[in-house]
């Protein structure tokens, strides 16, 4: 891949990190019956064929582009009408042996919810029912010492006090205030503890005053970056797996430290999901982040 436009990285650190992956445990669902028959986002036109076998081929080539990298990949099976279900970041939210449920907003995705509780149920995993609307990993992001949840398209605020009384963790809430980025994996991706990848433009004027003061050495998203769903990427550490089409925010977490490893998911963009939101990670539990002399500083 060539790169003509110099990467944009703020507040970049003078010596470069060492990023170090760690297996991860992800679970993923065929797009078997993948289809755009409704539209509930911008990027959904039901006028527009959709190349289901093409979106197969490139959800198994991103299936074993983790396997590759050293991660499980478990796999809930899709169930027939449900369309969205490749999308499996949106099923719940998941730390160590505790999840907290999704609760769709749009009818359409509602019969999603209870497969993805039967699943999770089955292999162990404590879930709770939500109280308010939720749609999991989609607008909840873990940042190892604190949940990062997005509002203002699907979740609702009142989702706070369910994360709160779930994971018994700080949430540190932000508005999301543009359509195109309905939630919150469109608009940011948590690299590591630390670090964050975001487009500030999705966020509400409060919310990047957040972002700015708690990672002041984020690396930001060109729009070009957030036109394809790069930022919708998944990240062990070290390896950042994101859309093809987002070269400037390949660019710039290498030079931030981390690899990025490009997959092409653009098949699946036409129902507005990338690489994270086929995705849910089963996080596991680790000791609150401390920052040292060669990583970002975190700000609390």
């Amino acid at each position: 891949m060539t790169v003509n436009v110099a990467p944009q990285v703020t507040g970049a650190p003078a010596a470069t990190p060492q990023r170090v992956a760690t297996p991860r445990d992800y679970v993923m669902c065929r797009p078997t019956y993948f289809d755009v028959q409704y539209a509930i986002n911008v990027w959904m036109d039901p006028t527009q064929p959709v190349d289901r076998d093409r979106a197969i081929e490139q959800w198994e080539a991103l299936r074993a582009t983790y396997e590759r990298l050293g991660h499980r990949v478990r796999l809930l099976d899709p169930v027939p009408g449900l369309p969205d279900m490749v999308f499996a970041a949106n099923g719940a939210f998941v730390v160590g042996d505790t999840a907290l449920g999704a609760n769709f907003r749009q009818p359409v995705r509602a019969a999603e919810a209870p497969a993805h509780r039967d699943w999770l149920t089955a292999a162990g995993i404590d879930v709770r029912l939500p109280q308010a609307i939720n749609e999991g990993e989609g607008d909840f992001a873990w940042a190892g010492s604190r949940i990062l949840a997005g509002t203002g398209f699907r979740a609702d605020p009142a989702a706070r006090a369910d994360l709160e009384a779930t994971f018994d963790l700080p949430v540190v809430p932000l508005e999301l205030v543009d359509p195109r980025f309905y939630h919150l994996d469109t608009a940011l991706a948590v690299l590591d503890p630390a670090t964050i990848a975001y487009y500030p433009p999705a966020f509400s004027p409060a919310s990047q005053n957040v972002l700015a003061e708690l990672y002041p050495d984020a690396i930001i998203a060109t729009k070009a970056d957030a036109d394809v769903l790069g930022l919708n990427a998944v990240s062990d550490g070290r390896h950042v797996v994101l859309a093809e089409q987002a070269e400037h925010l390949a660019a710039a977490v290498a030079v931030a430290g981390f690899e990025p490893v490009p997959v092409d998911v653009s098949e699946l963009l036409k129902a507005g999901g990338g690489v994270k939101c086929t995705t849910l990670e089963l996080h596991r539990p680790h000791a609150p982040f401390t920052p040292s002399p060669i990583t970002a500083e975190e700000c609390s």
